[in-house]
């Protein structure tokens, strides 16, 4: 009888997981033209349910990744939020309405809800454009990684050993592979395989809350059925979100322990079905009445954990990421969108080192920028959580949550749950230096949008969407105003530190390459009026395209623009402001003394080949 060989493959990245985390991270990986494999157990892509919630910050990545107006047209979108209070007839009653969203300077002013298979199809499709499809019933076997701490080290090696087993084979062909890769991702789930083989443990704690989630197209007189409405009842809280479609997802507190399977301490689905959660639902809604049209389309239970990996990542070779690694409510709508940005995080790092243009070192920042935000939503979503699940505030109940102390939470955090406000403190891709120089564009959080009018044809252009998630880290050069004989004599000598063979822009060139390949893409952003100013007149370095040069000027309608300098905090003097990959500020640096940059890149940044 023939001995069967077992295929052996090598591969940039494996992923397993395709979740929206490892679909994240895939989508990202094809796009950065990285190697990539995406592995995940089910047959098939999810068709119902699941997250549903997108943060302002993620339609800001997902715009810098060519999908978001995809996304915005196949979603609800979420401006105003309702609280409902108990009334003094037994039921329920508005108490006031809010904007969703309270982070001014978001992009995007409001949520979008869409059910997970439909955003993972946004990614599906991105990806497949790319060549890239999800190996479905496929399932890792065993993982090992590299003892030897030169292969370790060497970025050129495959470290990692995964045997991965096809379900879906006929019988006769190999179902076992064994691939070497240079990098894992485990995004496979709360109950992670990976997280497991690697033997990292998951701090924090299970909460006492019992939640219960329904989806379908309402027939109801509830008047704010298309806004996200937080209700607080005498018979427990409810969380309605509308959704694509006419649906709408109901979050219901369950009290009844009866639910929990005392062998394992899980929720027992069959202790408790769609009907009995729709009599829950109709409760805490009281008086108003609510009718599924079509029926339940999805539900679920669960008991609400928050707890975070104690490491992300192993030999910056093995890294988890989304759920595999922080797990939470769902009640502030951050799961989803933790995850994908752990993923969005991550895959820039993964992509520059891959390439040889970054130290494996870089890597060490995932962890240390995802888990401090981990750490800090949990402890956000505890609080949040135990306002929302407590018990309202009545004359029976004098220790219950005041609503305007739930509102007040609500709208103070509103930087953080946007996603507008997420820090990142300083390390080799934070240089938290020169603050004063913008105090506007905090180093270390994302760069916030505004239009500048574009020199060559007067285009207003959104600065965001000159930041795509293209894997270049973009030079932006706040030149001041150049008409003035001093500032353009500073611009002059800015550019010439910057053409010396010592500079980081000539230290890190990637020879042979166009500069659409480059490291670096330099957008020049000067002060003062464009009528009359001939924008050929900057340095060449300053304009390698006529589309890279702009005004912070009015548009032409004069409705919009021409205070994009002081929104940013930036004076006459100028600034150069590096932008890293994924959209974060990571160091800025006056122009008399652009070199200071050179320390930042030398930190992480490895000289070509």
């Amino acid at each position: 009888m023939p001995v069967s060989v077992v295929p052996y493959s090598e591969v940039d990245v494996l992923i397993i997981g395709a979740g929206p985390a490892g679909l994240m991270c895939a989508n990202a990986l094809a796009n950065a033209r990285v190697n990539v494999r995406i592995v995940d157990k089910r047959a098939a892509k999810i068709a119902a349910g699941q997250a549903d919630g997108i943060s302002p910050r993620t339609i800001e990545v997902f715009q810098s990744y060519g999908i978001g107006e995809r996304l915005l047209r196949e979603s609800a979108q979420v401006h105003q939020a309702a609280f409902y209070n108990p009334s003094a007839s037994g039921g329920i009653e508005l108490t006031s309405r809010a904007p969703d969203v309270t982070a001014p300077s978001a992009r995007y002013p409001f949520e979008v809800a869409l059910h997970q298979g439909g955003i993972e199809a946004i990614f599906l499709d991105s990806m497949s454009a790319l060549g890239v499809e999800v190996e479905r019933s496929t399932v890792p076997t065993s993982l090992d990684i590299s003892k030897d701490e030169n292969e370790l080290a060497d970025p050129a090696s495959h470290p990692v050993r995964v045997a991965l087993q096809r379900l879906d084979v006929p019988e006769g062909q190999p179902q076992e592979e064994i691939v070497h890769a240079k990098f894992v991702v485990g995004a496979d789930g709360a109950h992670s395989w990976v997280r497991k083989q690697l033997d990292i443990a998951m701090d924090g704690e299970q909460s006492e809350f019992i939640w219960g989630v329904l989806d379908m197209v309402p027939d109801t007189n509830f008047p704010d059925v298309r806004n996200k409405s937080l209700v607080h009842s005498n018979h427990g809280s409810a969380l309605l979100v509308p959704r694509e479609q006419d649906r709408l997802r109901i979050y219901m507190q369950l009290e009844d322990k009866d639910v929990i399977d005392p062998a394992t301490g899980r929720v027992d689905k069959e202790r408790i079905g769609p009907e009995e959660l729709l009599r829950v639902a109709r409760r805490s809604l009281y008086p108003y009445s609510l009718n599924p049209t079509t029926g339940i389309l999805w539900w679920t239970l669960y008991i609400i954990g928050q707890r975070v990996a104690s490491r992300f990542s192993v030999e910056n070779r093995v890294l988890i990421a989304g759920d595999a690694c922080h797990t939470h409510s769902p009640k502030a709508g951050q799961g989803m969108n933790a995850s994908m940005n752990d993923a969005h995080n991550l895959a820039w790092k993964i992509a520059l080192v891959v390439r040889g243009w970054a130290d494996s070192s870089l890597l060490s920042t995932y962890e240390s920028e995802r888990r401090k935000y981990a750490l800090d939503l949990i402890a956000f979503d505890k609080m949040f959580s135990t306002l929302f699940s407590g018990k309202p505030l009545t004359e029976e109940n004098s220790d219950g949550v005041a609503p305007e102390h739930f509102m007040k939470t609500f709208q103070k955090f509103g930087g953080f749950t946007s996603g507008i406000g997420v820090h990142y403190d300083p390390s080799v891709a934070v240089l938290d230096r020169n603050q004063e120089l913008a105090s506007g564009l905090v180093i270390g959080e994302r760069f916030p949008p505004y239009k500048f009018i574009r020199a060559a044809d007067a285009w207003p252009f959104e600065i965001q969407d000159l930041l795509p998630s293209d894997f270049r880290f973009k030079l932006l050069v706040f030149t001041g105003d150049y008409s003035d004989p001093r500032q353009q004599a500073s611009v002059k000598s800015m550019v010439a530190n910057l053409q010396t063979p010592e500079s980081f822009l000539n230290r890190y060139a990637t020879p042979g390459k166009s500069s659409e390949n480059s490291r670096f893409d330099i957008i020049t952003i000067s002060k003062g009026r464009k009528d009359g100013f001939d924008f050929l007149q900057f340095p060449t370095l300053l304009r390698s395209h006529w589309s890279k040069v702009f005004f912070d000027d009015l548009d032409m309608s004069g409705s919009f623009g021409g205070t994009g300098y002081s929104y940013y905090g930036i004076g006459p003097e100028g600034a150069v402001v590096a932008v890293r990959p994924d959209g974060y500020v990571g160091a800025i640096a006056p122009l008399d003394h652009v070199e200071e940059l050179d320390a930042y890149f030398a930190s992480f940044m490895k000289i070509s080949a």
